[in-house]
């Protein structure tokens, strides 16, 4: 079963990563306490509307890119389970081992394939 706040947590924990800030600086920017926002980034805790908006905020990511990146994670996690549920047939597995970006730069694309590695071919 693919949990949604599952795969927000760990977004929400790679996005304080990348900027390398800790649990600590964000939930008190966010004014959420340290040990609830740690629930919510190892996907423990639904997280309302309202404290991720204060956490995106604290973050300094639009909420709309946040749940892009989910959705992302989703789809693939998604992709992931039919896969291991029922045979590719032969003509479309390759499109699942490759996935072609344009016009993004390489630092904004993340991609986690939870069972094959995708290759990620720049254009």
């Amino acid at each position: 079963m693919i949990l949604l706040r599952r795969l927000l947590g760990d977004v929400l924990r790679r996005q304080r990563q990348r900027q390398g800030r800790t649990l600590r600086e964000v939930s008190s920017s966010a004014r959420v306490s340290l040990g609830y926002l740690s629930e919510v980034e190892r996907g423990q805790k639904e997280a309302s509307s309202e404290l991720l908006s204060a956490i995106c905020d604290a973050l300094d990511v639009r909420m709309s890119e946040l749940m892009r990146e989910v959705s992302d994670e989703l789809a693939l996690a998604e992709l992931a389970v039919s896969a291991a549920a029922e045979p590719v047939p032969a003509g479309v597995r390759p499109m699942l081992n490759s996935v072609s970006v344009t016009g993004v730069p390489p630092e904004r694309v993340t991609i986690k394939a939870p069972t094959e590695a995708v290759d990620v071919v720049a254009a």
